[in-house]
């Protein structure tokens, strides 16, 4: 590595980006099951069978709610076709209960496959790392004292900047585990109001917006390949003072930087959109 300050320090912002944004595309690989080793994973599954006696309680309530909203009098529930409709109700809500896991882990195994044929259709298997061009390394290098001082001054803004979008980007990547995590832990609860007909739309909102926050990963996924892509095709370094290089190198790849973390911080709308949420 250069001896010189400003190459350093650019080098250094550009090397935690690449470390995060590789760390980003692991992440992105992984399981909820397989996630920091699985202990996540095995204190939600706890948490899941103790709602689960709540959830059956609900499930009576709902049932029992449901039956007299949509039932104008005893002698209809007596009726074979609208007593074999609600058996059959309070059969699938106690199965969506019980075997809620299951279809939740389903649900998180199609968007894995989902997340593997982006990757593998796109063709990159890890993500572009950002190298800083040798033109700009010989040009800042060859700076005296003085022309280095607006140098030092781009540098502090443009790797700070660098640093701050690197720690955004991986944090609503940790950010859609939490979600996935709370929304399996409770799933229990929002799913016993399928028993009820007048509550079951309180079950398919929980099962679409887990699906958005699986989905989240898909749009990242496609995100930073659409980066790697970009990064493939550094920006062009143009010729002139070396501050002015610097400059416009580190702004059009912050530019190229903020359109990705944008895009990271704005999948959960985006899913939520596509899902009519």
């Amino acid at each position: 590595m250069s001896d010189n300050w400003v190459v350093q320090n650019l080098t250094n912002s550009l090397n935690i980006w690449n470390e995060k944004l590789g760390e980003v595309w692991t992440l992105l690989t992984q399981s909820p099951q397989s996630f920091k080793g699985g202990a996540v994973w095995s204190v939600i599954v706890s948490i899941y069978g103790t709602l689960q006696a709540i959830g059956y309680a609900l499930l009576v309530l709902f049932f029992v709610a449901g039956v007299m909203k949509t039932c104008g009098s005893f002698a209809e529930v007596k009726r074979p076709e609208h007593a074999l409709r609600l058996f059959f109700r309070f059969a699938l809500s106690k199965a969506a209960i019980t075997y809620g896991m299951d279809l939740m882990l389903a649900l998180v195994e199609i968007v894995q496959g989902i997340i593997s044929n982006i990757m593998q259709s796109s063709g990159i298997v890890n993500p572009e790392g950002t190298v800083l061009p040798s033109e700009i390394i010989t040009a800042v290098e060859e700076c005296g004292f003085f022309e280095s001082i607006p140098l030092w001054a781009v540098t502090l803004i443009g790797g700070l900047i660098i640093w701050v979008l690197s720690f955004i980007m991986i944090l609503s990547v940790y950010g859609r585990f939490f979600k996935i995590y709370i929304y399996t832990a409770i799933a229990p609860i929002p799913m016993s109001a399928f028993a009820g007909e007048p509550t079951q739309s309180i079950g398919r909102s929980f099962l679409r917006g887990y699906a958005a926050v699986l989905l989240e990963g898909a749009v990242i996924m496609l995100a930073c390949v659409i980066f790697s892509a970009f990064a493939s095709s550094p920006p062009v370094v143009t010729s002139g003072a070396a501050a002015s290089m610097v400059w416009t190198y580190i702004g059009e790849l912050i530019f190229n930087m903020l359109i990705l973390v944008g895009s990271v911080k704005m999948s959960d709308r985006l899913v939520r959109e596509m899902m009519g949420l």
